[in-house]
């Protein structure tokens, strides 16, 4: 089962206004970088619930889902 954790991220706007995660930091305060972002699109996350754009990055070499919710 997968857990809802809510990391922080630091991101960058680019010049055409699109929201770009570059780092992400785990609940033990440990920085990753994102090395890529590979898709971006509106979704819910299924498992965990929630909904918002959800990133399909690279972070330390795995693909992994990030989801910037709507509150």
């Amino acid at each position: 089962m997968d857990v809802k954790v809510y990391v922080d991220v630091l991101a960058q706007f680019s010049k055409d206004g699109v929201l770009v995660p570059k780092t992400i930091t785990w609940e033990d305060g440990q920085t990753y970088e994102v090395t890529k972002v590979l898709d971006v699109r509106r979704a819910a996350s299924t498992r965990a619930g929630g909904v918002g754009e959800r990133y399909t990055c690279i972070v330390s070499g795995q693909q992994v889902h990030l989801y910037y919710e709507e509150n």
